[in-house]
């Protein structure tokens, strides 16, 4: 490594509630939800009928209609909010070698939804046995290969340097981050468009996750379904949405004159070799990954001014976190305001760390802790601050915002206020 720091000088969010990074703020800092009744297809043969959708036109945000027939929704997404990130970064990539200006995209299910939907057509609804590949649309290779997602964004932006996708489940929208953050820091790439996009809100999705009964069958209040450390939750909520950054090396970014939202300080990733869904009670491999998280940004852990949590609203999830948080925090971690922003966006899979990334940079912005929505009746399980309902005015520096996601894969990111530590 060469000791090269990372910053953020753009951001672009595309989350459910309204597209854009102003209004996924504004949604958060109002503590208001987006969930709704499913409306993509019909959700009646499904234990789990809510969801959290995106109003989103790609032909409003620039997309051609040839580029709308070659990418699945997630793929859209993703290419819009990388054009808007480096919109917001003012940064002129002309004038960089294209070989040094990489991309990393994160997705955990890929072209879920476009594959699901060209199945449909080829099997006539399920009905052929052997499909008729005559029906397929000639894009179907695209939806198949999650590389995809980086060729298009790399060619959206210009990018000739490294890309890559990083799929590890939940945890890829922080994962694929920290992997930007290393090839900056390694000397490999000057700029790095990365963050991460997911579309998961399709037939096969719902009937995946009613199997294991992980997502909520609350329908009567499709607003108040998602609650996070809350003594009544019963699963998570399904969402969709995309967020990515333009990343930069500190003294490049400043030369330039650029506005810097936070430094990316530390990441750290590890998996507890344990179960594909389950978790150790102990939270021990997410509070390892903190711990060596907060070394690299060289950090004590009595630092940390609110912590992004992963709070997906599952009574394993929210009590394995609460432990990793004390565990790694120790006194400090009933001192420290805790949220999940689930309770509003709901859980985009491999979109979320990226998106709860960009919540975190935002807090820091604004010092204001986004609540956790929906949460009246805490679990005594879980007795931290997890700030219930309402925003809280809060001086933020430093945030530690992690994840969790199945396979075992554990997160951490710190994020610290441009000017901390020498800035």
């Amino acid at each position: 490594m060469t000791g090269r720091r990372v910053v953020i000088t753009g951001i672009e969010v595309l989350a459910p509630g309204g597209v854009g990074t102003k209004n996924f703020w504004s949604l958060l800092s109002e503590g208001r939800t987006a969930t709704r009744g499913i409306t993509f297809f019909d959700p009646s043969p499904f234990r789990s009928r809510v969801a959290v959708e995106i109003d989103f036109d790609p032909e409003e945000y620039g997309l051609s209609p040839q580029e709308i027939r070659r990418m699945d929704r997630a793929v859209q997404l993703a290419v819009v909010a990388a054009r808007g990130s480096v919109a917001d970064s003012r940064i002129d990539l002309d004038t960089y070698d294209p070989y040094r200006v990489g991309v990393t995209i994160g997705s955990a299910v890929g072209a879920t939804m476009g594959l699901d939907e060209e199945y449909r057509v080829v099997s006539d609804g399920g009905r052929l046995d052997l499909v008729d590949h005559d029906y397929a649309a000639p894009h179907l290779y695209n939806y198949l290969v999650p590389s995809s997602f980086a060729a298009e964004v790399a060619w959206a932006v210009g990018a000739q340097g490294p890309s890559t996708v990083v799929s590890t489940g939940c945890t890829s929208g922080i994962d694929s981050v920290g992997h930007a953050v290393d090839l900056i820091r390694e000397g490999s790439a000057d700029v790095m468009i990365t963050g991460s996009s997911d579309a998961p809100i399709s037939p096969i999705t719902m009937a995946c996750f009613d199997a294991i009964k992980a997502t909520t069958p609350r329908h009567d209040e499709p607003e108040r379904a998602s609650r996070p450390f809350d003594g009544t939750r019963n699963g998570f909520v399904l969402g969709e949405g995309a967020a990515v950054f333009t990343l930069e090396e500190l003294e490049s970014a400043r030369k330039r004159g650029a506005y810097i939202y936070a430094e990316i300080a530390g990441y750290a990733t590890r998996s507890n070799a344990y179960h594909m869904t389950g978790l150790r009670p102990d939270g021990a491999e997410m509070a390892e990954a903190i711990r060596l998280a907060l070394d690299e940004a060289r950090l004590d852990p009595t630092e940390i001014d609110y912590i992004n949590a992963h709070g997906s609203g599952t009574k394993q999830n929210d009590r394995h976190e609460t432990a990793a948080f004390k565990r790694s925090l120790g006194g400090h971690a009933y001192r420290t305001p805790v949220s999940s922003i689930k309770s509003m966006v709901g859980h985009s899979l491999g979109a979320i760390g990226s998106i709860e990334i960009a919540a975190s940079a935002l807090a820091m912005e604004n010092n204001v802790v986004p609540p956790t929505a929906n949460l009246h009746t805490p679990d005594p399980e879980c007795d931290l601050d997890y700030v219930p309902l309402v925003a809280r005015e809060h001086r933020t520096d430093t945030v530690l915002t992690v994840g969790s996601g199945f396979g075992g894969f554990q997160s951490a990111m710190v994020l610290t206020r441009p000017g901390r530590s020498g800035a």
